[in-house]
Order: structure tokens, then C-alpha cells, then sequence
């Protein structure tokens, strides 16, 4: 008796996708016509890669499992075909015509949605393998910052983890020229087309997808659209609330410091962050420096700033 899909794999029926992706790669590097030594070979794989055909499609799965969940429905006719261990019958969806041929439309309306692996379907199969389009890839690269308000066309070089026609791992080494347009946010995706895993039997090769990080510095970090900077204030600019001039990934800025602004203390710029469709804000993140007092005049200056202040006590106990 025919062997259903399930057992054609070496799976059982609650197998998750990436275990029938598994033991389907497992089968092609044993029985790929151009590496495989069993003589049964080509019929192998093509049966293998009609159970897969089947199993990997969540759609056409569910109606396999309804039709070996529901054998009776199939019942045991004279046409002769049968398909699967759990003993249905394709043989009901003959109709007989009114001449001495058979009408074998349901029958292929209905099994038609798996592909070759049903009737005559099978039989075309072994007369051409079908062909499957190579599976997605993805990769992350990392670039500074100033690229999202500029833009940039950029060359990498990637090394991404991948199958070989015969199931079998190895590395892909890729180098290629990317366009990063400007107002890319932290986590969106570039999508190659065609860059992806190369297709079987002459199918369509799969996409690369790059997804954008930014670049942390001890200075700059990214959320989403939004950047953070941290920039060095003195104690006077902070105290008297100045104007002071900050470099920033959006370009030089003017910045009016509040009055008494604190250690820590951020300001929100609108729209400065990263200049996507709605734009991000730039927050500033004031870190107050202290000068060393190394010439006698500057210790003096303290002296005058304690004297001044005498009445602020920087310790509560």
C-alpha cells in the first residue's frame, strides 16, 4: 500500500513547518538524482517533493488532513486508485459519461490544488520534476547615523547561512551594492529582489531582505525615528540658561538652554530625528562638565563660586 505524505517524509501528523522543512532537506541530500547513488532515486525524489509540495502549504495540508481524517468519504470503488496507508479511495469522483470513457473533472478539480500528487497528475511529474522558488534570506547591517538624513549607496559584503540545491548547508558569501535612502528608521527593511536563496529546478530565486541598524556611539543612540544625543554643557551655560551651538546629526543647531537646566535634563527638538515620512525628534541630553582648576586663578575662581554659593549644601547629610 502507498505510503501517505506524512510517512513519505518521516514525519508525523502535528509536525511543525520547520520539521517537514527539515526532514525534506534531510531526504533531497540522500536521494537528489545528481549525488545519489540508490536506484530508485529520481522516483524518490519525486515523491518526496510532492509530499513536500503538499505538507509545506498550510491550505493544501488542511484539505489532506481532512481527506485522511475522512477516509469513508472515499470509499472503496473500481477505478482502482488509491493514495495514503489510512486506505482512502479516489475512485467516487469518477463519473461515468454516457458514452464508454470516464468524466474525470471533480476528480481533478478537487485533487488538482495538490499539485502532482494525485492521478494523472503524478504521472506528469515523472516526466518533469517541479520546480521551487529558493526561500527568503534576511540580514542586518549596521551604518552610522548621518546616512539616515543623507542617504547613501553603499557596498557590502555579506555572509549568510544557506541551503545548496542538494539540502545541504554551507555559507554564501555576497557582496553587493545597496541604496539606503534617507529617512530609513532603526529596524526597516531593504528588499532585494532575487538575492535571496537560489530556486530548484529552475525556479525563481528567493529575496534579500537588509534590515537597517544605526551605529551606537557613547554619545548618539536610535529609537525608531527618534535619535538621542548627549552634549557637554559648562556649569555657567547651564546656570544662566545661555544660547550655545550643538553639532547634530541634522546639522549645526541653535540651542537656548532653560535657565538652572539640570544634569541629565533632555530637550526635545521636533522633527530633528531621522527625517522619515513623519519625522523623528532629537533629543539632547545635557551632561554638565566641570573644568579642572589647575592655575591658581582658576582655583581662585572656585573659591569665589564656593563664596558665592554658601548657602547650597550638595550632600543632605
Amino acid at each position: 500500500m502507498a505510503k501517505n505524505y506524512y510517512e513519505e517524509l518521516g514525519v508525523t501528523r502535528d509536525a511543525s513547518t520547520d520539521e517537514i522543512k527539515k526532514a525534506y532537506r534531510k531526504l533531497a541530500r540522500k536521494y537528489h538524482p545528481d549525488i545519489s547513488k540508490e536506484a530508485d532515486a529520481e522516483a524518490k525524489m519525486q515523491a518526496i517533493n510532492v509530499a513536500y509540495d503538499t505538507l509545506s502549504d498550510t491550505t493544501k495540508k488542511a484539505e489532506y488532513d481532512q481527506i485522511l481524517d475522512h477516509p469513508q468519504g472515499f470509499g472503496q470503488g473500481t477505478g482502482g486508485f488509491n493514495q495514503g496507508s489510512s486506505g482512502f479511495d479516489g475512485s467516487q469522483f469518477y463519473h461515468q459519461s454516457s458514452g464508454d470513457g470516464a468524466d474525470f473533472s471533480g476528480f481533478e478539480d478537487l485533487f488538482g490544488r495538490f499539485g502532482a500528487g494525485f492521478g494523472g497528475g503524478q504521472q506528469r511529474s515523472q516526466r518533469q520534476q517541479r520546480s521551487y522558488r529558493g526561500e527568503d534570506q534576511h540580514a542586518s547591517i549596521q551604518v552610522d547615523i548621518s546616512i539616515a538624513y543623507q542617504g547613501s549607496t553603499q557596498q557590502i559584503t555579506l555572509q549568510i547561512p544557506t541551503y545548496n540545491v542538494y539540502g545541504e548547508p554551507e555559507i554564501q558569501r555576497k557582496t553587493l551594492e545597496v541604496k539606503i535612502p534617507k529617512g530609513m528608521k532603526e529596524g526597516q527593511q531593504i528588499r532585494l529582489t532575487g538575492q535571496g536563496q537560489s530556486g530548484i529546478n529552475g525556479g525563481e530565486n528567493g529575496d534579500l531582505y537588509i534590515e537597517i541598524q544605526y551605529k551606537d556611539t557613547d554619545r548618539i543612540r536610535v529609537e525608531g525615528a527618534d535619535v538621542y544625543q548627549t552634549i557637554d554643557v559648562a556649569p555657567w551655560e547651564a546656570g544662566l540658561g545661555q544660547s550655545i551651538e550643538v553639532s547634530t546629526p541634522a546639522g549645526q543647531l541653535k540651542v537656548n538652554l532653560p535657565k538652572n537646566a539640570k544634569n541629565g535634563q533632555q530637550l526635545r527638538l521636533k522633527d530633528k530625528g531621522i527625517p522619515s515620512k513623519t519625522a523623528g525628534n532629537l533629543y539632547l541630553i545635557i551632561n554638565i562638565v566641570l573644568p579642572a582648576a589647575q592655575s591658581e586663578q582658576e582655583q581662585q575662581a572656585y573659591q569665589q563660586f564656593a563664596e558665592a554659593f554658601s548657602s547650597f549644601k550638595a550632600r543632605t547629610s
